[in-house]
């Protein structure tokens, strides 16, 4: 929790000084007081297809029985079977709609000392995010960009545990939703450099709910960006004795931009 509660600390500290001097360079008059501002009229739609090579570190539990989750990045993936990961942000003017996606399926199957009957057990978890979201554009200088976001985080947990070839087994899902309050902040090193942070923090079902994301970006086309950075998600959700989903999720995440208009 000290470790967490510092990260959040340092967060805000360097948010707030972006803010400032996104403030002071946007108070400045533009070298190009002829360009048409930020905010033009017509939508401007942004899709980024990203991966994130993330690992685990928590606790889970069924039914009163907790157990300590720690899964490095190379351990998640080799669990891997499918997954798709996807972000989706919409603009009019100042009004902007981000939409985050990520769904992933990890399975595994052991052989069991039987000669007869169930010969191997299963194992399935499939985890699915999604989070949109509706803000405002609160800074729109030529150099620095800020938007005060508001949106919903949705997850959706299934596990399961089968015996084959009977197909015999037992599978469990979970569902819930949280409120969320979060900002973006973009900064132009260059005309083609960039860096952003995103953050978000909030809650409902869970306890907390929260995540923060830096990243690094080149425009390496006139509609196209390639990002990289690292991704940071906790959630703790008890909705009672019964379950226990206190996980955090982190690391490396690199992604492409298309600017479709």
């Amino acid at each position: 929790m000290k470790r967490i509660a510092g990260s959040m600390v340092a967060l805000l500290f360097l948010c707030s000084v972006v803010v400032c001097w996104a403030q002071q360079e946007a108070s400045k008059p533009s070298d190009k007081p002829g360009n048409p501002a930020s905010s033009d009229d017509g939508w401007h739609v942004d899709v980024t297809p990203y991966l994130w090579f993330a690992g685990v570190h928590g606790t889970a539990g069924v039914l009163g029985h907790d157990a300590s989750i720690h899964a490095s990045v190379s351990e998640v993936f080799d669990y891997l079977n499918l997954g798709f990961m996807g972000n989706v942000e919409l603009r009019y003017k100042r009004l902007v709609i981000p939409v985050d996606f990520m769904w992933i399926k990890l399975t595994d199957q052991k052989a069991l000392p039987f000669d007869k009957g169930a010969t191997i057990a299963k194992a399935e978890f499939r985890q699915t995010i999604f989070t949109p979201g509706a803000g405002f554009r609160l800074i729109d200088a030529e150099r620095f960009k800020t938007d005060v976001l508001f949106g919903i985080r949705y997850w959706h947990l299934n596990g399961s545990l089968t015996l084959q070839p009977s197909q015999l087994g037992i599978s469990s899902t979970a569902d819930w939703v949280d409120a969320l309050g979060g900002a973006q902040i973009q900064a132009m090193l260059t005309p083609k450099v960039f860096v952003a942070v995103i953050a978000d923090a909030g809650g409902a079902s869970a306890k907390s709910d929260y995540e923060v994301v830096g990243l690094l970006g080149v425009r390496v086309a006139k509609k196209w960006a390639l990002k990289a950075g690292y991704r940071y998600l906790a959630v703790n959700y008890r909705p009672g004795s019964s379950f226990v989903y206190d996980i955090a999720q982190s690391g490396i995440i690199v992604g492409a931009t298309w600017s479709v208009k």
